[in-house]
């Protein structure tokens, strides 16, 4: 299983000029779910399709998922289109990212200003458990990426693409690598889904439990001198 994080979107970008800013809010004109790729998003997915092109010993996909926002659906068209494959991508919208309710488009500081009882309460509860007012806890996001794989398993064999977020990836290795929750936010505090990198799974004898070949990966961002950028899509994520 290739687990890949969507290129940069332009509201990666903007989101992050904001919190360094010290801005209370994130000025994007699109609901998430409709956040298109950034100019460098887009070149972040041809290098991913050159790499799955040249990388054909691993197991050309032979299915293909994404989430339903538009940031990953073309991250996933142009990557096929660039590695010459044809291939219909079935859309999921258990893959979405983390819906973050009343603290959407807030950065940090926001949520300290605006909502400081639920700023409180993220500390108390920590990352794992935290759901925000109308929004979604980690664990939340567990419950359908367990679905998903259960659904995936019984369908696809061989090696499949999915193409998700950075916290639906972490999570998909909280699942699959059987991690406790401190284990799982000690290796977030350290470990950063870049963009359009690469997060292999495998599973040596074709069935039971996955294990992590690789995290992360984009040394095919390097080798055609396309930036790798590091997004922090859950503003939660300093949140222990």
């Amino acid at each position: 299983m290739w687990l890949v994080r969507h290129g940069e979107s332009v509201a990666n970008v903007i989101a992050t000029a904001a919190q360094e800013a010290g801005d209370l809010t994130i000025e994007v004109d699109w609901r998430d779910a409709d956040v298109p790729l950034s100019p460098t998003g887009e070149q972040q997915a041809a290098a991913l399709g050159r790499w799955i092109a040249e990388h054909a010993h691993y197991g050309a996909p032979t299915t293909s998922w994404s989430s339903s926002y538009l940031r990953a659906r073309q991250t996933i068209a142009i990557a096929l289109e660039a590695a010459g494959i044809t291939m219909r991508t079935r859309v999921d919208e258990r893959l979405r990212d983390r819906e973050l309710g009343v603290l959407d488009l807030l950065t940090a500081a926001g949520v300290e200003e605006f909502h400081p009882d639920e700023a409180a309460r993220r500390r108390w509860l920590g990352k794992f458990y935290y759901r925000p007012p109308g929004g979604e806890s980690w664990a939340d996001v567990a419950l359908r990426i367990r679905s998903f794989l259960h659904d995936m398993d019984a369908d696809d064999d061989g090696t499949v693409l999915v193409v998700a977020h950075d916290a639906v990836i972490m999570l998909f290795l909280y699942i699959c690598d059987e991690l406790s929750e401190d284990e799982l936010l000690d290796f977030s505090l350290t470990h950063v889904v870049t963009n359009a990198s690469v997060t292999r799974l495998v599973r040596p004898s074709g069935e039971g439990r996955w294990q992590v070949a690789a995290f992360a990966e984009h040394e095919h961002l390097d080798e055609l001198d396309v930036e790798a950028t590091e997004h922090p899509g859950d503003h939660d994520a300093a949140i222990h």
